[in-house]
């Protein structure tokens, strides 16, 4: 068979985003791994949002900053910072987008994001209930009046003030007529009930490294979600201050397509990171729910390149409608070795086989198996 090297440059294409597709243990996160830190090799920064404690020895092995976020560490994140802009446009805009971004934000912790029914992990089923017309107005008066009070307006010089929280949020809607107490009592389980503390004070971390991992972990399932929407807003404000060649890798993105909100968030983003010179990389196993989202769908049109491990069966023939597969490609996909897979760059695809080297594969593997069985 004729073999010869992939090479690819992500930001010399339409835009530097990529989508990997795969059932559990084809190979997915070592090959995430792995191009992270070639990546860091020729200067490119790399933040990863980490759901399963996967990336901390790499972390550790390149100086990284790896943060762990639960109800009972020190890390805070308040998603009522600003971003700190250069662009005039940006900077004029940036209290209208991060109201927009905390509407989302917020009819995610209140209502569900615009969706009636979400299934929990174990089979249950929790029921939410969207904020109406009514109560999304009542919010969006409470949201200006709370960073008012601060001292903030859209006047950018009026953005380096300490910006309000949670909690501020909460007062302002519990001292308001009309639907503004109920909805902070909604809100309460976030100021001073059970997900206190996490997301309703000011931030206290900095990702000035260039290896920044966010550990997600041992947050609870109903908070992660939420979690990963907020990390995704402070990372997406650190990288409209400060333009630089980044790839932002969000792991089990399925997890956001679950909710409208957080799906539009990461639509957005995908859309617009070339911009700022950034790459997303979505990653998923759950294929079937990533691409039943029509946001999902859309944010894979949005990634010039595209990884498809070994898929199950189950999720094949969507797979093939999506990306155009024949059959023989449909048939492969089902039955690929670890670490081998389809790889698109725009229209073209190629059969890869994912390798390291053996100081690469002692950074990033964590099989028990060997380099010859783990191929990728």
């Amino acid at each position: 068979l004729f073999r010869s090297l992939v090479l690819f440059d992500r930001f010399s294409l339409e835009n530097a985003n990529m989508s990997v597709f795969a059932k559990s243990g084809a190979g997915k996160s070592f090959f995430v791994k792995l191009e992270a830190l070639r990546s860091l090799m020729v200067g490119t920064e790399v933040i990863i949002i980490d759901p399963e404690n996967e990336y901390q020895a790499l972390s550790d092995a390149v100086g990284g900053s790896y943060l762990r976020l639960s109800l009972s560490s020190a890390t805070r994140l308040n998603p009522f910072d600003l971003p700190k802009v250069l662009d005039s446009e940006d900077a004029d805009n940036a209290l209208r987008t991060n109201i927009i971004t905390l509407h989302g934000l917020l009819r995610l912790m209140m209502g569900g994001g615009g969706n009636t029914q979400v299934g929990a992990q174990g089979g249950s089923e929790q029921v939410i209930t969207p904020l109406t017309p009514a109560e999304d107005s009542d919010l969006d008066v409470a949201l200006i009046n709370t960073y008012a009070k601060a001292g903030i307006t859209n006047d950018p010089l009026t953005h380096a003030a300490t910006p309000p929280t949670m909690n501020d949020l909460y007062n302002t809607l519990n001292d308001m007529t009309g639907n503004g107490p109920a909805l902070a009592q909604r809100l309460r389980k976030y100021t001073t009930g059970t997900f206190s503390g996490i997301f309703s004070t000011q931030s206290n971390v900095d990702i000035n490294n260039k290896f920044v991992v966010f550990n997600i972990r041992d947050l609870e399932d109903e908070l992660r979600p939420v979690a990963m929407y907020i990390i995704l807003n402070y990372i997406w404000n650190k990288v409209k201050g400060d333009k630089r060649k980044r790839i932002l890798v969000v792991d089990e993105a399925w997890q956001l397509m679950k909710y409208e909100d957080s799906a539009n968030f990461m639509y957005s983003i995908a859309k617009r990171a070339r911009k700022y010179q950034l790459g997303l990389t979505t990653i998923s196993q759950d294929v079937e729910d990533f691409l039943n989202s029509r946001m999902g769908r859309a944010i894979v049109a949005n990634s010039s390149l595209q990884l498809l491990l070994k898929q199950a069966p189950s999720a094949i023939d969507m797979i093939g409608q999506v990306f155009k597969l024949t059959e023989s490609e449909k048939a492969r996909l089902t039955q690929f070795p670890v670490g081998e897979g389809l790889f698109f760059a725009g229209l073209n695809h190629v059969v890869m086989r994912v390798l390291a080297s053996d100081t690469e594969y002692q950074l990033v593997n964590t099989s028990p198996r060997t380099p010859e069985q783990l191929a990728g």
